[in-house]
């Protein structure tokens, strides 16, 4: 049975639980890099600080898909969210140019803070790094290139290719009605299917990764590319217009959509290699997203719309974007040095510490006066109050911010093989 919630009543609302949830599948891809047993930065030494073997296996295999599940978590969300906010008749230069301001002001400090600390002394030549400043990097297939300097920042070209789409997309898909809405949905996970079915068996296989069973060729068509990824940004965007059209399904609550994440994460992680990007848990991610944003239509408290879950949410993508400074950098000085468990724990903690102020730091004082500053065009005249009384996206408790900032993980070994996400 579908939610009995009014279309009209989905458009005024907020989703506070939406941006409070984005700090969980930021928090995957810190688990994800801390687990790492080798570095994407020179020296390339373990970023997984525990000492017993055993310990350290069963941190790496705990959270070795954690970053695949936050990935198309982010992916899926940014559809989702520019769908929600989005009106008929909005200029595509004033769309373009907000999207722009949330990912470049903050690329460009941490781009500036990786070469300074570590990326300058790794890169060879311009063509290495002249890319990634401009968010194509991945559309190169070389790993010299498409995870170079800041390796988390890898994720923003996706979103780049996102934005420039969007405008293209929204306009058919505001005209599919009804059932079609889950038909087209399916299309998009048959879409994803079809791109690791080519990466398996129409790219070349060899050479192989030095740390993934793949070779570098198929991780990058299977997980870089940002063409590849639309798939999952379009879904999003047809689970907008399904919560806005209140067809949501009753029985898929939040509690439900949780239980299918855990599900589709224990799939994700027998799964073949590449399937464990993206197939094994996306109608998983797809629920969770939905279950969610309905939850928030319909009003219901869950603790993701506190305060303070709403400021974690907020702050997630500069929490994700240092992480290449704060995780690979900070570890890079500690050498090849093991410890015990509370020592580790200590130190992954402090990682997390230094992450989340280097998030806050990008958030209040780049992110958030650059908006200010540039991103809403001067009217030519007075417009007129919004009926709905929503605050301008991005700013304020109960809005889920912008899907530029959606973290997502990042690789290992940037220069060969690598275990990324």
């Amino acid at each position: 049975m579908a939610s009995t919630t009014s279309p009209d009543a989905a458009k005024r609302a907020k989703l506070p639980s939406l941006t409070g949830l984005r700090f969980f599948a930021a928090l995957s891809v810190f688990f994800f890099h801390s687990s790492l047993s080798d570095s994407p930065i020179p020296p390339n030494a373990p970023i997984n600080p525990f000492a017993d073997a055993s310990i350290a296996d069963g941190f790496s295999t705990a959270f070795g898909k954690a970053g695949y599940l936050g990935v198309s978590f982010f992916f899926v969300l940014s559809g989702f969210v520019l769908a929600w906010a989005s009106r008929p008749g909005e200029r595509v230069t004033a769309f373009l140019r907000r999207r722009l301001l949330k990912i470049f002001p903050n690329h460009i400090v941490v781009f500036a803070a990786a070469m300074v600390l570590f990326a300058g002394a790794a890169v060879t030549s311009v063509a290495d790094w002249l890319p990634n400043l401009f968010l194509v990097h991945t559309w190169f297939p070389q790993a010299s290139i498409n995870l170079s300097v800041n390796p988390p920042s890898w994720s923003l070209g996706s979103e780049l290719l996102f934005y420039v789409l969007f405008p293209l997309l929204i306009v058919p898909i505001r005209k599919i009605r009804g059932a079609a809405l889950w038909v087209w949905s399916a299309l998009m996970v048959v879409g994803m299917v079809a791109v690791q079915l080519v990466s398996t068996y129409v790219v070349p296989d060899t050479p192989k990764s030095a740390i993934t069973p793949v070779s570098d060729m198929q991780f990058w068509f299977g997980y870089l590319l940002p063409l590849g990824r639309v798939f999952e940004f379009a879904l999003g965007i047809l689970l907008a217009r399904v919560v806005l059209a209140g067809l949501w399904p009753r029985r898929v609550g939040f509690g439900a959509a949780l239980a299918l994440t855990v599900l589709g994460y224990a799939a994700a992680l027998v799964a073949p290699f590449q399937y464990g990007f993206v197939v094994a848990t996306i109608v998983p991610v797809a629920a969770l997203i939905g279950a969610t944003a309905q939850a928030d239509v319909d009003d219901r408290a869950t603790f993701l719309r506190s305060r303070p879950m709403v400021w974690l949410g907020e702050v997630s993508f500069g929490f994700y974007l240092v992480q290449g400074v704060t995780i690979f950098y900070l570890r890079s000085l500690l050498g090849e040095n093991t410890y015990s468990v509370p020592v580790a724990l200590l130190v992954i903690a402090g990682f997390f510490a230094a992450s989340l102020l280097g998030g806050w730091l990008l958030f209040r004082f780049v992110e958030m006066p650059a908006m200010r500053r540039f991103g809403r065009a001067k009217p030519r005249t007075r417009p007129a109050p919004d009926p709905a009384g929503a605050p301008y996206e991005g700013q304020g408790q109960g809005v889920v911010q912008d899907p530029a900032s959606a973290p997502a993980p990042v690789a290992a070994a940037a220069g060969g093989g690598h275990r990324t996400t």
